[in-house]
């Protein structure tokens, strides 16, 4: 029952903001009478994508964080929905202190009071998954501790169970439902959130990638303190710094925006490319920028529930896409998509590389530093789905990411030429790729494993040798096979033919039986076209029987 009245709501809102607009015109007429209810609200005064984002927020936290997923999908949603979607915040209204304290205590095992020598009972944020309060270790550290929100599990189970019911219907009613794979959707926004509830995982990832940027001038991590954290609890370092927003705190401190501009891409490149490991939520709200050296600005990152990789032959072929899109060398980019895998082999290069043209062209001819760099990839991505090239999930978070820094860093310094930063990273990254030294590290890395394989060669090849023989008459038999297949089907056409002959036959016969006495008396006294089609069926008769 809750179910169900939990589904009459989000009904309401659907018809509310008249969510039917987002669905195409040539709807099946089973699914445009279903949306008849919807016809009994005025349409809003509003865009459509303002229209699913205030639908999100009013459905809950639930649904914020699906719309949030939503824009991570620019391939698949058009723009102006993705810019709205953009636009979604978690500002949730909090649950209980005693509740929140209750939990920590639970999950630690000891009383708050022995734990921390002070703690605030006022939240400092809100989210739509978790809450966050500040204290004080009994050591002095300041900490912020954050905790999932109760019961958020069976609320998540039960909207997911909902949102699949309304994506197959979307997927089996509508003309492009299987184009735009809305179960798919779900069920990606469905791990995305269950990795979410365990806060071990981000505290891991948190780790990570504090590791690796540690004592960068780029990037700091606050420290996890892994004695306090739990799968529903995480105690980490406390920050302090400017949210990377509020440009008039940066301004005051008279930080250095083009270098703050310029860091950021920085750091996305060494995330992705170095690191192979990059913070996949690198919205707004999860950056700030230390106060410690203006002129040097240091970026600090929170949050890391969502980060990406990639393997090294995407990492390999990205840079080298990139690379050639920046030479305008269309055939190479096209070539690399197929020898990827990112599109099918079947696929023309001389067709892909000029639809890629079509699109790079008129955007190249702009100088570079008004060229939006993960436009250019987006446009690239949906190009090549023209040519049934699948989905590359790690290859959508990146590109989010990417559209996120290149906002974030235009926003920071309109002039921004992300190009100038991103190229000669780029080749330096080919460069030392190749490299001898990085060739033996490599060599080094993998060679315990070939050391380990090695004493088994000598029986792989002698089990193949005895597996010949087999595979031989495997081969032969299924020769055989072909042959006599090919064979039935041969005697098959002749089949065939022999039933056209004598069709045409017996209509040639009967039309001389109509004008000719003689046949009807079946005396032969001259040689007539019947004459010679029965002859023929007679030798087709006795072909058919070999």
């Amino acid at each position: 029952m809750i179910v169900f009245f939990r589904l009459l709501k989000i009904l309401r809102v659907f018809a509310r903001y008249r969510l039917d607009q987002l669905l195409p015109a040539n709807l099946p007429f089973a699914a445009k009478l279903l949306l008849l209810f919807f016809k009994l609200f005025p349409a809003p005064r509003l865009s459509r994508g303002e229209c699913l984002r205030r639908a999100c927020e009013d459905l809950g936290p639930i649904f914020v964080k699906f719309g949030q997923l939503l824009s991570t999908r620019p391939d698949l949603v058009p723009d102006d929905i993705v810019q709205e979607l953009n636009h979604l915040q978690d500002n949730v209204a909090p649950f209980a202190s005693e509740e929140f304290q209750r939990i920590v205590e639970a999950s630690l095992g000891a009383k708050v009071s022995d734990i921390f020598a002070s703690y605030e009972h006022a939240p400092l944020a809100s989210a739509s998954v978790a809450q966050v309060h500040t204290a004080v270790l009994n050591d002095g550290r300041e900490v912020v501790i954050k905790v999932i929100r109760p019961g958020i599990q069976a609320v998540i189970e039960q909207d997911i169970e909902l949102l699949l019911l309304v994506a197959r219907w979307v997927e089996n009613n509508t003309l492009d439902g299987k184009r735009l794979h809305p179960v798919e959707i779900v069920e990606d926004y469905r791990v995305t959130i269950i990795d979410e509830l365990d806060l071990q995982r981000e505290a891991a990832n948190a780790s990570q990638l504090r590791r690796n940027f540690l004592n960068s001038p780029l990037l700091y991590v606050p420290e996890i303190y892994w004695d306090y954290t739990r799968s529903n609890v995480l105690v980490m370092e406390r920050i302090y710094g400017i949210p990377v927003t509020d440009m008039a705190a940066l301004n005051a401190q008279n930080t250095d925006l083009k270098k703050l501009a310029e860091r950021g891409v920085e750091i996305f490149f060494t995330q992705v490319f170095e690191h192979n490991f990059f913070h996949a939520d690198m919205h707004p709200g999860n950056i700030f920028v230390s106060t410690k050296n203006p002129q040097l600005p240091q970026y600090i990152a929170v949050d890391m529930a969502i980060v990406g990789s990639l393997t090294r032959e995407d990492q390999y072929y990205l840079a080298r896409n990139l690379l050639a899109m920046f030479r305008r060398d269309y055939r190479q980019v096209a070539e690399l998509h197929v020898q990827s895998g990112w599109v099918p082999s079947y696929v023309r290069v001389e067709e892909l590389e000029a639809a890629i043209r079509t699109v790079c062209e008129p955007i190249f001819e702009k100088p570079l530093k008004e060229i939006s760099f993960a436009n250019v990839l987006l446009s690239l991505f949906r190009t090549a789905r023209r040519f049934d090239m699948e989905v590359q999930p790690q290859l959508v978070l990146l590109q989010k990411t990417l559209l996120n820094i290149e906002g974030l860093g235009r926003q920071l310094y309109p002039d921004l030429d992300l190009w100038a930063t991103a190229h000669p990273f780029l080749e330096r990254w080919l460069k030392n790729r190749f490299h001898p030294k990085s060739l033996w590290r490599e060599l080094k890395r993998t060679a315990p494993d070939w050391m380990e394989k090695f004493p088994q060669v000598p029986d792989l090849i002698f089990s193949s040798l005895q597996q010949l023989p087999l595979i031989t008459q495997k081969l032969d038999a299924l020769e055989n096979d072909v042959a006599k297949r090919n064979l039935h089907q041969h005697r098959g056409r002749r089949k065939l033919i022999a039933l056209v002959a004598l069709g045409a036959a017996g209509y040639f016969l009967y039309q001389d039986m109509q004008g000719s006495a003689v046949l009807r008396d079946w005396i032969i006294t001259d040689v007539s076209p019947s004459t010679i089609v029965l002859g023929a069926i007679g030798l087709l008769a006795l072909w058919f029987r070999k």
